[in-house]
């Protein structure tokens, strides 16, 4: 995974999962939460970029989700 990801290469991974499943980050995995996702904004210009935001906590990751990102030793 590259260290930067593109809108494109982000849909391109989202179009390969079922449309109908919620959506979370996982954060960090010393702290393994999934976040909700929040707001989408795009900043334009030489700086420009997408940011997602984060909107609060949903829970513990589920283990298979832990293990599926390699945090499950953590």
């Amino acid at each position: 995974m590259p260290h930067t990801i593109t809108v494109g290469h982000l849909i391109h991974q989202l179009q390969t999962v079922d449309p109908d499943l919620p959506a979370y980050f996982a954060v960090n995995p010393d702290w393994p939460y999934a976040h909700r996702i929040g707001r989408i904004v795009e900043i334009t210009g030489t700086d420009g970029a997408v940011y997602i935001a984060e909107n609060g906590q949903e829970g513990v990751l589920p283990p298979a989700a832990r293990n599926q990102l390699d945090w499950a030793s953590v």
